[in-house]
């Protein structure tokens, strides 16, 4: 698949508020600016025309777009958050998707979703169920793949927050993943790039055409990556890191 463009919003004041399950201290609200600046230029570089937002203090996660949307190249998908303090999120790209897509469908309650946990492989999908997504979300997203000809495979996690915390598809029948997935039978057909624990981190990364984005400071994964022959841009993503935020979380992707 060929990406041309990413929606992204800007973190808001209110961001070094927002939900997390990590121990890293609270973020460098200047920091997280730059950074994010520098998110959208590594997005750039890889070809992408990107649509910046602006804050919302109201939603302090909101920086994380990826968990409000589903996009695929037939039609979008609204999703319905599990985190309650994150639900209303989805207004802002309910004004915003129409701009790029005639089709959209909508995650219905109770099921809930969060896009994070859902991983785009060609023309088959992976939906993790995890505390943010819930058996009713992944069978209503399931459903809704299948009538645009996609296919999907529900996932129930273990240890990961979303499933793209610990996997990442590169193309070319090629994964990079961590943890608990590393020999599971789901992705046994693929060839695997495998992070170590120390490294785990860094299994959030994303390829965009020529280039895999991945975070800064993991070497290890950076040598594999290049030595499997992908061109590697590295991002700072310590303030989001903060905030249980990846790669993957801070952009919509199409």
């Amino acid at each position: 698949m060929i990406f041309t463009r990413a929606i992204v919003k800007k973190p808001s004041k209110s961001y070094v508020n927002g939900l997390t399950t990590s121990d890293l201290g609270t973020p460098d609200l200047e920091l997280a600016w730059k950074q994010h600046g520098e998110y959208i230029e590594a997005l750039k570089k890889a070809g992408l025309k990107v649509t910046v937002l602006e804050a919302d203090e109201q939603f302090p996660d909101s920086t994380f777009v990826e968990d409000t949307a589903v996009l695929t190249e037939k039609c979008a998908v609204i999703t319905n958050p599990g985190a309650a303090s994150r639900n209303g999120e989805i207004e802002d790209m309910k004004r915003v998707i129409p701009q790029f897509y005639e089709t959209i469908e909508y995650i219905e309650s109770p099921g809930y979703l969060d896009g994070g946990d859902v991983m785009q492989v060609d023309d088959h999908y992976y939906i993790g169920l995890s505390a943010r997504t819930n058996q009713e979300g992944a069978e209503q997203l399931k459903s809704i793949l299948g009538k645009y000809g996609y296919g999907a495979t529900i996932v129930p996690l273990k240890e990961f927050f979303h499933l793209k915390t610990g996997i990442a598809y590169l193309g070319n029948n090629t994964l990079v993943l961590a943890g608990e997935f590393i020999g599971s039978d789901d992705f046994k057909g693929f060839k695997q790039i495998v992070v170590g624990k120390e490294d785990e981190y860094s299994a959030n990364c994303i390829r965009i055409n020529d280039h895999v984005i991945i975070p800064k400071g993991f070497d290890t994964t950076k040598q594999q990556l290049t030595e499997a022959g992908y061109s590697v841009i590295e991002c700072d993503m310590s303030e989001f890191r903060k905030q249980d935020g990846g790669l993957s979380c801070l952009s919509l992707r199409f």
